[in-house]
């Protein structure tokens, strides 16, 4: 069989530039995920939602989609808590079935779960439903920003909760990645709704020059380097291995057939680009126990790829190497007969990430140094901005971020005014680089994990899982207990 490549524009799935976005392969099917896991059933809501919260003068309206899982929850009567995910950029129920730490903590704290569908991803399309009007131009694509997202969870929540005659059931906010920054950015500018926010590999200082455009690359080296020494010269020298194959003759049907790449297409440039997808986010996964995340995975997959790349069985054969270590990452289960460079199909809708790369989320990470595990190479600002006026007619807004919800500073200012959020980054995550490393304050807290991987706090619990782990989770919990415990006793006052 073929394995599906698709784009994703995934904030944390594309750190290249978008002169080489590169396929990769996308998990089952969600539903045949979601049947796997009998405890993750939810119900399936709607919620009219207004399509511009900054303007007075459209009454336009979508159907924004929330998953609901009351299975555990105390009620409005005890003023019982309800755990919201703010959603990411795709569909909720890949995000919801990626979330078992917040099903696993509800039934010890007796709450409400919550996921909702962020704007123009899955099912929550405005303009009908019909994705080829919401996703025809930049005059529609116009509502597609964190902003509105934002608003978005506000209305909802505050309007769920009056349903629900929960008007004193504390709220907290969860997400991972880019649902990750939402989730701190909610907690900063609706305080009102959430009393705290547990924000993993969020990197809110990816913007604005805060953070070096060269760390993500630097932290992925690190990633094979610290392995094996190596591993990392095999993947580094086959860059230019591969350069030279492609310029020879008949060269790039010997990559193909090195490689196992269908017969249907070939380049030098997207051959590459799926090498560098499957170490990035092999780096990016690299979890202490299997993971179907982005794909099926062993546990610590960059120690299965290097021992790939190791192996004295392959000779000095270095494609034979580099084929070995990818098939680690996109054909683990050993299904592929053949990978498809060609196949840039969407069928989950997550293409969204494309406008909001070209307008807001602009986050640097092209940057490779000579020691790099990637061959040299800057971040260039003025091909992303090519690109977004090419494909948009829009020119991207670099600061914009940073202005709307800071960055500069961010211990001095959050230390002024913020409070209740958790920063969880492990530190083997390439956007661990971009994240909060240090306690701001007493209640706005950093956990940094050495071992960590890209959100590893949130993904179901195993028993397999490391002390350290169980030492991360068994802290968040503990801190989102003494939220609950201060707002309550707030409450009692009050009444």
């Amino acid at each position: 069989m073929k394995m599906r490549l698709i784009l994703l524009f995934l904030v944390f799935f594309s750190p290249i530039s978008f002169a080489k976005i590169p396929p990769r392969l996308f998990p089952s099917s969600f539903d045949d995920q979601l049947s796997s896991k009998g405890k993750l059933s939810c119900e399936t809501n709607y919620f009219t939602q207004i399509l511009d919260h900054f303007n007075y003068n459209n009454p336009q309206t979508f159907q924004q989609r929330y998953l609901l899982n009351d299975k555990y929850w105390g009620g409005s009567k005890n003023n019982a808590p309800i755990f919201v995910y703010t959603g990411n950029e795709g569909n909720i129920e890949w995000f919801t079935q990626n979330t078992g730490f917040m099903f696993e903590i509800a039934r010890h704290f007796n709450a409400l779960l919550v996921f909702i569908e962020h704007r123009f991803y899955g099912k929550s399309i405005p303009y009908g439903g019909d994705k080829t009007i919401a996703y025809s131009n930049k005059t529609t694509l116009g509502y597609l920003s964190s902003t509105q997202a934002l608003a978005d969870y506000a209305t909802l929540i505050i309007d769920l909760k009056n349903n629900l005659t929960a008007i004193d059931s504390p709220v907290v906010v969860f997400g991972g990645s880019y649902g990750g920054m939402l989730a701190a950015w909610f907690r900063l500018k609706y305080p009102h709704v959430t009393i705290g926010a547990l924000a993993s590999s969020a990197p809110i200082l990816n913007f604005g020059n805060i953070t070096s455009p060269y760390s993500f690359n630097n932290i992925i080296t690190q990633d094979f380097k610290g392995e094996s020494e190596n591993c990392y010269k095999v993947i580094k020298g086959s860059w230019k291995q591969i350069e030279d194959m492609a310029k020879t003759k008949d060269g790039l049907e010997k990559l193909r057939k090195s490689f196992r790449i269908c017969k249907n297409y070939i380049s030098q440039g997207a051959l590459e680009n799926w090498l560098y997808t499957a170490f990035v986010y092999t780096a990016m996964t690299d979890y202490p126990t299997p993971s179907n995340f982005l794909n099926p995975l062993p546990a610590y997959p960059v120690k299965q790829m290097c021992k790939a790349i190791d192996d004295p069985k392959s000779g000095k054969d270095t494609f034979e190497k580099i084929y070995g270590a990818a098939n680690v990452y996109y054909n683990y289960t050993g299904n592929a007969t053949c990978f498809d460079l060609n196949d840039h199909s969407d069928p989950h809708g997550l293409a969204g990430w494309t406008w909001q790369a070209c307008t807001e989320m602009v986050m640097p990470t092209d940057g490779n140094n000579k020691e790099s595990i990637f061959p040299p190479s800057k971040w260039d600002y003025n091909e992303r901005a090519q690109f977004c006026k090419s494909n948009f007619g829009v020119e991207p807004r670099p600061n914009w971020v940073t202005t709307e919800f800071g960055g500069y500073n961010i211990e001095r200012v959050l230390k002024r005014f913020g409070s209740n959020i958790i920063f969880f980054n492990g530190l083997r995550d390439p956007w661990s680089g971009a994240g909060v490393l240090k306690d701001i304050s007493k209640s706005i807290v950093a956990i940094v994990a050495k071992e960590g991987a890209h959100h590893v706090d949130l993904r179901w619990s195993s028993k397999e899982d490391p002390k350290w782990l169980k030492q991360v989770r068994e802290r968040e919990v503990n801190i989102i207990s003494n939220w609950f415990s201060q707002y309550y006793q707030s409450l009692n006052e009050i009444y």
